[in-house]
């Protein structure tokens, strides 16, 4: 046999070990060209621009 446990874990120990899997929702902030949210250091999704210059052809760019 292998390796078995000594006694059962209860409920609250076992939600103690998980009290730090939860999800959370990814931080967001305005793009300063087009004021839509994106994530902190990527290129903006709606104009494709970072810090300022433009990464993304985007046809519907507002700046």
């Amino acid at each position: 046999m292998g390796a078995l446990p000594r006694r059962k874990i209860t409920r609250e120990q076992r939600g103690h070990r998980r009290q730090h899997l939860a999800l959370t929702a990814p931080s967001l902030s305005a793009c300063p060209n087009c004021g839509g949210y994106r994530r902190p250091h990527r290129v903006c999704l709606n104009c494709g621009t970072y810090k300022g210059r433009q990464y993304l052809k985007k046809d519907n760019a507002e700046a």
